[in-house]
């Protein structure tokens, strides 16, 4: 009986009550969260090896693992709502096309996403405007790279390849947050700088 107790015991602890999280699959595969999050979600650049792509698999099936789906919707949803809340700022659009990409990976974690999602926005409005397209999109994408050190994803994976307890990673995002928001803001400028003053810079 007292065995019984013991594994019983035992069982509770391998699997809790609240839903298993990327970070608990990544530690049950014993790798980094980005190597789960490359294995779960699929990477064009980088790939994952096959025994570590099955640890992590295994992994998430044993966690009865599974992303949330409606979480991520939302966000490419309201991200597509604020790309056309931006779209129509005008001539300051330049600025805000940057914040645009910049925004775009802050909910979505990923530039390819959020170049995706406004790729097409950023052109059309650019050319709709007398813009350079080619300039709108650039900006899209240096604003989103500028929005990669802020994102959940990337505070999450520093947090945790750095032995950071939980309770710290708002600490990091706040000290993250105030150099993003000035590089993006100085990516702005320096659009409208190239869209208003020497357009012909840009090809």
């Amino acid at each position: 009986m007292a065995l019984g107790k013991r594994y019983h015991h035992r069982v509770d602890l391998d699997q809790p009550s609240s839903p298993a999280t990327l970070a608990d699959v990544a530690r049950r595969a014993g790798v980094s969260l980005a190597t789960a999050s490359r294995a779960l979600n699929g990477s064009a650049g980088r790939q994952v090896g096959a025994l570590l792509l099955d640890r992590v698999r295994q992994a998430a099936t044993e966690l009865d693992y599974s992303p949330n789906a409606q979480a991520q919707a939302m966000a490419r949803g309201t991200t597509a709502t604020l790309g056309l809340v931006m779209s129509a700022t005008g001539v300051a659009f330049p600025f805000f096309s940057a914040l645009l990409g910049w925004l775009g990976v802050f909910l979505t974690g990923s530039d390819t996403a959020a170049n995706g999602l406004f790729g097409t926005l950023q052109v059309v409005t650019g050319t709709s405007l007398g813009l350079n397209p080619a300039l709108m999109a650039s900006a899209n994408s240096a604003g989103g790279v500028l929005g990669k050190m802020i994102s959940l994803q990337s505070i999450a994976v520093a947090a945790a390849a750095t032995g950071m307890a939980r309770s710290e990673e708002s600490k990091l995002l706040r000290f993250t947050l105030r150099h993003s928001v000035f590089l993006v803001c100085l990516m702005g400028l320096l659009t409208l700088f190239f869209a208003y003053v020497e357009p012909g810079w840009v090809r």
